[in-house]
């Protein structure tokens, strides 16, 4: 009987025992395997990756957008200043053009989904700026010198509109998506295209003063808007250096 119940005891512990380590370890594989699925492969594949690929997206999106509204702006704009010869609306034309083209390297950005490629594009953006008002200063410069009769004033003041209408559609889509993606590049090309607006908004003032008989008016109106362009230079350069891609936007 004692040896009876002594085997017995010793079967039920050691089946206990064994029960008990099998269960620890099918508990240990269990946890090990969720934690490395919740955290390795799963949090990677999910997180890292997946918020790169929508941020390239939403990054693409809205050049693109912004693009296609700069664009067909600066062909309507490209006809008129052929009609009217302003030398306003070339500076606020060329301008256009260098948002236009400042959007490809950016486009590029998001869809490598690279950081680096990001930062060079912000680069590009004021590079392309600062040409970009050089370029319209020297015309101001020449058609000072070399005054000319504007015509088809009314079709001027409605190219200034479209220009303001144009850049103020492209300002909000790149400032959003700059702002939701902390993208340095996008903020400054957005308030890049915002201030033009208001610059295209010259044009329109050129178009009233020279009606009005005062035909200088023109290349000063073009030289203030060349002015404009610089002091956008500055501002984007200040907001390209300040930040990194992906990282939190100083505030202000």
């Amino acid at each position: 009987m004692s040896l009876k119940t002594s085997e017995s005891h010793s079967h039920e512990d050691g089946h206990g025992h064994d029960h008990g380590n099998h269960s620890h370890g099918d508990h240990d594989h269990s946890h090990g395997h969720g934690h490395s699925h919740a955290h390795g492969e799963h949090g990677h594949s999910h997180g890292l990756v997946d918020r790169s690929i929508v941020r390239s997206r939403a990054g693409v999106k809205a050049v693109a957008i912004s693009l296609g509204v700069l664009a067909v702006a600066a062909i309507v704009q490209t006809a008129i200043f052929v009609l009217s010869g302003s030398v306003a609306l070339l500076a606020d034309l060329i301008h256009n053009f260098g948002d236009a083209l400042t959007a490809v390297p950016l486009g590029i950005a998001f869809f490598l989904r690279s950081f680096r490629a990001e930062k060079f594009a912000g680069l590009v953006v004021v590079f392309v700026i600062f040409v970009s008002a050089c370029v319209a200063l020297y015309e101001t410069i020449l058609r000072l010198i070399n005054p000319q009769e504007l015509t088809h004033l009314w079709v001027l003041a409605g190219a200034g509109l479209v220009g303001f209408i144009a850049n103020e559609i492209a300002a909000r889509v790149r400032l959003r998506a700059g702002r939701q993606l902390n993208s340095p590049a996008l903020i400054a090309d957005g308030n890049h295209a915002r201030v033009d607006g208001f610059v295209s908004l010259g044009v329109i003032a050129s178009a009233a003063v020279v009606g009005m008989g005062i035909e200088i008016a023109d290349p000063i109106i073009g030289l203030v808007i060349t002015i404009v362009i610089l002091k956008i230079t500055w501002d984007s350069w200040r907001t390209v250096r300040a930040t990194d891609p992906g990282e939190p936007l100083p505030a202000g």
